[in-house]
């Protein structure tokens, strides 16, 4: 032992780093640590005449005398140890304290004042669609209701085929703006919008000009709903443009860090659509607008596009305004040295994009034949509808992860980032309890909201609970998407969302799926496997992984 001085060491190697804390009642003594090819040195300068072996985190220490000095070392098996005990409590580590005063550190409160506006600007997009099924179910009209799922389905399917663009474009910027290269944020605004137009007038005319064909990868060809879905789908395309540069400029400002002018402007707009809807589906009714009718399901619609096309022109007005956007550029063609890496890295999103498409084409095309009367596919669309409230707000994780970590990561390098990345995925899960006990006890209160025939009542209660669920496990799954999209690991991403998929449309096509339950239980699959998958690349395999050196 040693008599005369009292020393007490707390010793935590990881990876590269190793933590120190000496206390010592003598007057002087110092610290260094010097990593070898098999040991982690520690030496402490401090007279002490003896030696002695200790005992220090299960970890074999040696003291040697070394004349006015002491030489510890920790063999690589005990590292080992401690590195498991650190890998599994890094997400512990990572929960926030909550006081009276504050709620978690400075970390914690970034990542809130980002996702907390994130989530609410894309809860608007929902809620209001939900007030869109909301009219429409007030027509008592089953199939106008399957009609307009169908149509939605068709438009977000293309819409997010080709809106890949705007999902790389807020790390690109957000990387760029933590660098300090405001120009190259310029660039690749200006880029994203000038291919983002040019795949939106593409889906515009597809869309528009050929609603049967779009809508044959959800309805048959002699499908009932057929009547309500291509009106609605014509007058909803009409925004596919629009909604792209609405996009876009929300990836910018996310790049920016400012989640709150995105959050007014979806709100502004969205409240032209929320007064809108009732007027132009049932009419005016009143004064010198008595003789308008309405327009029925089309009249949603035109609400919707309109807003949508509003938010687009405000959006572009704001990019101008930050000097984001350089109108001339908008319509020049970029040299492909320019948008190379938004290109490739487009390329794994844009496979990405059709991968859901497809699994999700074929959930809802599934469901849509199960019965004539359209009961199911009702069902269907009014659980999806339920379901996307919550999955909006693990967007707003997803997003923050997507800009937050790569911002710090250009910033302060890959320890900070992988404390945001930590925190990033304990505020997803946590996020993901919340919804799925939110909504299902929310449920005997919301489905009634959305249709007045009780068959399709009915057919909604299971689903719907099995899709509460599945709001568990979402956390883990949207805040590693997000933390790979930010990384810029697109294509381990389109790997692992293969896989997922391909469980999902296997489960879809086996017995499983000839009932509406056994369509949600497919989903609940994919998402189950590919949140495990998503935080096993995070540990395992990403670029923010846990890399023992030579010296452990």
């Amino acid at each position: 032992m040693l008599p005369t001085r009292i020393l007490s060491f707390y010793l935590l190697s990881a990876s590269n780093h190793v933590h120190v804390a000496v206390s010592s009642f003598s007057v002087r003594s110092s610290v260094s640590v010097r990593p070898l090819h098999a040991h982690v040195h520690i030496q402490l300068s401090t007279p002490v005449k003896s030696r002695d072996s200790i005992c220090l985190s299960a970890a074999s220490i040696e003291v040697t005398d070394g004349g006015d000095s002491i030489d510890i070392s920790t063999s690589a098996s005990a590292n080992e140890k401690n590195i498991a005990e650190t890998k599994s409590s890094r997400f512990r580590s990572a929960l926030p304290t909550i006081t009276k005063t504050q709620i978690g550190d400075e970390v914690d409160r970034q990542i809130l004042s980002s996702a907390l506006p994130s989530m609410l600007n894309m809860a608007v997009v929902p809620i209001v669609n939900s007030v869109d099924t909301f009219w429409v179910g007030r027509l008592g009209i089953t199939l106008a209701l399957a009609g307009q799922a169908a149509a939605n389905q068709a438009f977000f399917s293309l819409f997010f085929l080709v809106s890949f663009l705007p999902t790389i474009t807020a790390p690109l910027v957000a990387t760029a703006v933590g660098s300090g290269d405001m120009d190259e944020a310029q660039n690749k605004v200006c880029e994203a919008l000038f291919l983002s137009n040019l795949l939106g007038a593409c889906g515009t005319i597809m869309l528009v000009g050929f609603p049967r064909t779009s809508l044959g990868l959800v309805l048959s060809k002699d499908a009932a709903a057929m009547q309500y879905a291509v009106p609605y789908l014509r007058f909803r395309a009409l925004s596919m443009i629009p909604a792209l540069v609405s996009s876009t400029g929300f990836a910018a400002y996310r790049g920016l860090l400012n989640t709150v002018t995105p959050l007014k402007v979806s709100l502004a707009t969205n409240l032209v659509n929320l007064v809108a809807d009732p007027l132009l589906i049932y009419g005016l009714g009143f004064g010198p607008f008595r003789a308008f009718k309405g327009l029925g399901i089309a009249g949603a619609a035109i609400a919707t596009a309109g807003a949508e096309t509003m938010s687009g022109l405000i959006y572009l007005r704001l990019l101008l305004r930050r000097k984001l956007v350089n109108f001339s550029r908008l319509f020049k063609i970029p040299e492909w040295s320019s948008i190379k890496t938004l290109v490739q890295g487009g390329s794994a999103m844009l496979l990405f994009q059709l991968v859901l498409n497809i699994a999700f084409l074929t959930a809802a095309r599934k469901v849509q034949a199960m019965d004539p009367t359209g009961v199911s596919a009702a069902a269907y669309g009014i659980v999806m509808q339920i379901y996307s409230l919550g999955v909006v707000c693990h967007l707003g994780i997803k997003a923050t992860a997507a800009t937050l970590v790569p911002s710090e990561r250009s910033k302060n390098g890959d320890d900070a980032a992988r404390k945001m990345a930590d925190k990033v995925f304990v505020w997803g899960t946590l996020l993901g309890i919340f919804l799925g006990v939110a909504q299902m006890a929310a449920l005997p209160f919301l489905v009634p909201l959305f249709t007045t025939v009780p068959e399709v009542r009915e057919a909604c209660k299971a689903p719907a609970l099995v899709s509460a669920v599945i709001q568990f496990v979402n956390g883990p799954l949207f805040a590693g998407e997000g933390v790979m999209v930010g990384l810029g690991t697109f294509k381990a991403l389109t790997s692992c969302t293969i896989l997922g998929a391909g469980i999902m449309v296997s489960c879809i096509c086996s017995p499983l799926g000839k009932s509406l339950n056994g369509v949600l239980l497919s989903l609940a699959a994919f998402n189950f496997f590919q949140a495990g998958l998503m935080v096993w690349h995070y540990l395992k395999m990403g670029p923010l992984k846990r890399v023992r050196s030579k010296a452990d």
